[in-house]
């Protein structure tokens, strides 16, 4: 059963050629009928998140974009450079969707009784293409929203809130008690203040600017270390102590950011030391690098101790880890809370024509704190 025509819709494109430029264009594309399991989604609202730009930009330089085509078919290239080129290579020629996430309502469902009972409904989906206008997406990539949530209160449902949880789940099932954040301005930052405040869970948050500062006290963030002060390593390890907190999740990547925390975290750990040991502190501290603001090399000066770990974090992965049934448990309080605890807040809504705007991209390809956008496939 169908509530409208959703044979095709417009579909944003990601396509890199063979001579090193990327474009950027729309499309219409067909929309696939529904299987019997499936459901097709009048897409609504999806965010643009970090994790999107690697696949939209494709590594091109986007400081040299130029915009051509027509109002109602804009189209965007870039030089890809030579070295970011190589690592593209399996995706030449391909033109991809883009959009990992987003939420709308069901238009069209197949004949199971799972998916009629979602026809009309507004849910959260998962399962990239989602800047497009229409998705024919399985009945399980689907997260019904309560009642009176609008999609645009649902768009966020899966990247940042889940990642909210799996990095205190994460702390807990390694056997932590208290974890670090850095970029924690950020609105995901801003949600696990949020839900760490709600569990108990003690976190440091790390900023750069006194006015993130003020942005997470005001909702509530008890640690707040700001880079830019001259007393940050003295106010971080005081932080540690008070908390301590032994497992850091860092969105920055490169830089000196993430020896300092490992390093604050050794001194932290000898303040409590009841005997001395050349080695170092025995309590093991665990930094893991989920994000790549800084694209710079990562640098450590060992000086903390022999008892650490540096490693990867995805949201993918331990989702996987932790299983169909629980990954489930994480999905359903999200959409309880979303109002609440994982709320998303938004600088700007784009239709898919202004995505290809090159003021917009100036903007959200940036990834600057408090400019995160907000994709509204059916505008315009």
């Amino acid at each position: 059963m169908s509530t409208e025509n959703s044979a095709s819709g417009l579909q944003l494109r990601s396509l890199i050629k063979p001579e090193g430029v990327l474009e950027l264009s729309l499309a219409t594309v067909p929309t696939p009928k529904p299987a019997a399991d499936e459901v097709v989604v009048r897409v609504e609202a999806a965010p643009i998140n970090p994790s999107d730009l690697g696949l939209l930009f494709g590594g091109a330089d986007m400081t040299a974009a130029t915009a051509s085509g027509n109002p109602e078919g804009p189209v965007v290239t870039a030089p890809i450079p030579p070295a970011a080129m190589a690592m593209m290579a399996p995706r030449v020629g391909d033109s991809l969707p883009v959009g990992n996430e987003g939420a709308g309502v069901v238009v069209e469902a197949g004949e199971s009784a799972a998916a009629q009972a979602l026809l009309g409904k507004t849910v959260a989906i998962l399962g990239g293409a989602m800047y497009s206008q229409y998705r024919t997406l399985k009945v399980a990539q689907c997260l019904l929203l309560p009642e009176g949530t609008t999609p645009a209160e649902g768009a966020s449902c899966f990247v940042n809130p889940l990642t909210a949880l799996g990095m205190v789940e994460t702390m807990r099932l390694e056997g932590h008690k208290a974890l670090v954040h850095t970029a924690a301005a950020s609105n995901l930052g801003q949600m696990l203040v949020k839900l760490c405040a709600k569990d108990g869970v003690p976190l440091v948050n790390i900023v750069r600017k006194p006015e993130q500062v003020a942005t997470l006290k005001a909702i509530g963030a008890k640690y707040v270390c700001d880079t830019s002060s001259p007393k940050f390593m003295e106010e971080l390890t005081d932080a540690l102590v008070e908390t301590g907190a032994t497992i850091a999740f860092d969105a920055i990547g490169g830089g000196r950011q993430g020896g300092q925390i490992l390093s604050a975290m050794e001194v932290a750990a000898n303040r409590n030391a009841k005997e001395y040991s050349r080695y170092g502190s025995t309590v093991h501290k665990q930094l893991y690098i989920y994000g790549g603001l800084d694209r710079g090399p990562t640098e450590f000066n060992r000086a903390f101790g022999m008892a650490w770990g540096i490693g990867g974090w995805l949201l993918t992965p331990f989702l996987q880890k932790i299983g169909a049934e629980a990954a489930q448990k994480l999905r359903e309080r999200v959409a309880s809370e979303i109002k609440t605890t994982f709320a998303s807040k938004y600088t700007k809504e784009v239709s898919l024509r202004e995505v290809l705007q090159l003021d917009s991209i100036a903007v959200y390809g940036k990834q600057a704190t408090g400019e995160k956008y907000l994709v509204r496939p059916q505008a315009g």
